[in-house]
């Protein structure tokens, strides 16, 4: 199964850019440990750090379409990053999401598969 792992975190880009050396380390550990946990179920299909919010472009609804700068959402919780995974079941996406960054709140969302 396919599950969309999204990493958001209040402030993220600042949180981020404060971190000392250690820290960063130390997340980029837990992107390891959250790696190989993935492999040992499945695999990694996709996944990338995203750029700061205002990079966003938002296109609205209507006959218009409309573009809009900044994300859909104004909120404090950003969004810094994604995975796309392949594991056998939810729980062991679960399992691997628990290994993230804890400052993270993290979605798992299992996808169609819809191929495009």
């Amino acid at each position: 199964m396919r599950f969309l792992v999204l990493l958001t975190e209040d402030d993220h880009f600042a949180r981020w850019e404060a971190l000392d050396d250690a820290e960063r380390e130390r997340a980029f550990a837990d992107y390891r440990a959250f790696s190989g946990a993935v492999r040992e179920r499945g695999s990694i299909l996709a996944g990338d750090a995203l750029h700061e919010p205002g990079a966003a472009r938002t296109v609205r609804p209507g006959p218009e379409r409309a573009v809009t700068e900044g994300p859909y959402a104004e909120t404090v919780e950003q969004l810094g990053g994604f995975y796309l995974i392949d594991v056998p079941t939810l729980a062991d996406a679960l399992a691997a999401a628990r290994l993230l960054p804890e400052e993270y709140t993290i979605e798992v969302r299992p996808t169609l598969e819809v191929e495009v």
